[in-house]
């Protein structure tokens, strides 16, 4: 049963894609301007629990499941991994927007959702007032700037990269061993509820979610890297300011420079660290709701 958030509406929109029609799971609530909520791996909608009713009382809340995650469809990935690109999956976000009436929203991603979140912002710029990512710098930096430490502490960046069926295979032979040193590594599973917790594991525990997720990352090592190098090289930046938030006990704050990684891509960029680990909606949802709400009120 996934979980509800308190006050929120579901929703299935059907949009259209290379891959034939994909079907969004959402839910929605509050009133105010639009902002989208999107999550991270190997989690799902369910983790803006507590920070989504907290901001629906200024704006109208969008939270979806990422194509191949949660209640969304899973199209199995084809060999250019096109179907689980950046790309792809933020235009399927843009259409949920503009189907609910939605033509320009604030964005906020945590993880993969704020790496959709960025080439959303990129692909759609009319679409995105401001932007929030939380716990990550761009893709191309993460991999360029790529150190022991950091191949050490994110290995699953380059476990789940590899050929299928080979991730899919040795975390079926027992996710839930998988996801407790997953994601028991950043800050134990104390931080996630019972109800929360057996959303992200049934996640980890279907087998055509679990080849989605492997996609979004062979994605990230391959086609998202062609559409970066490319924004890049056209000297493409966004334009709309860009605010990042990330926890100073991560690997993030350890390895990477987030403000100077953010401003490659982005023309006015801000950001702070918070006292807390990688997941930041449920690790430090007060302090992400305080700033969200600060950064979001103009």
């Amino acid at each position: 049963m996934p979980v509800i958030i308190s006050g929120f509406e579901q929703k299935r929109i059907t949009v259209a894609s290379q891959d034939g029609p994909i079907e969004i799971a959402c839910q929605v609530g509050g009133n105010g301007p639009p902002i989208l909520l999107l999550h991270g791996f190997p989690q799902t909608k369910a983790i803006w629990e507590i920070v989504a009713p907290e901001l629906a009382k200024n704006y109208t809340v969008v939270v979806s499941d990422l194509r191949g995650y949660g209640e969304s469809s899973k199209p199995h990935g084809k060999v250019d991994h096109t179907s689980y690109s950046k790309r792809a999956m933020a235009a399927d976000q843009h259409a949920v927007m503009k189907a609910l009436g939605y033509e320009k929203f604030f964005l906020l991603g945590h993880d993969r959702g704020g790496r959709v979140s960025h080439r959303l912002a990129m692909d759609f710029p009319e679409s995105v007032l401001r932007l929030m990512v939380l716990d990550i710098s761009p893709t191309l930096t993460m991999y360029d700037k790529t150190t022991m430490e950091f191949a050490k502490g994110y290995w699953h960046w380059f476990f789940l990269i590899q050929k299928e069926p080979i991730p899919e295979t040795m975390i079926g032979a027992n996710p839930e061993f998988w996801l407790k040193n997953h994601m028991g590594r950043h800050a134990g599973t104390g931080i996630f509820t019972p109800q929360r917790w057996a959303e992200y594991l049934a996640g980890v525990s279907n087998a055509q979610s679990m080849h989605a997720m492997c996609e979004d990352y062979r994605a990230a090592a391959t086609i998202d890297l062609v559409h970066d190098r490319a924004d890049r090289a056209a000297g493409k930046k966004l334009t709309i300011p860009l605010r990042v938030l990330w926890g100073e006990h991560g690997l993030v704050n350890k390895c990477f420079a987030p403000i100077a990684d953010w401003e490659a891509v982005a023309q006015e960029v801000s950001g702070k660290t918070l006292p807390c680990g990688h997941y930041i909606p449920e690790e430090c949802p007060e302090e992400l709701i305080a700033d969200a709400q600060k950064f979001f009120d103009v």
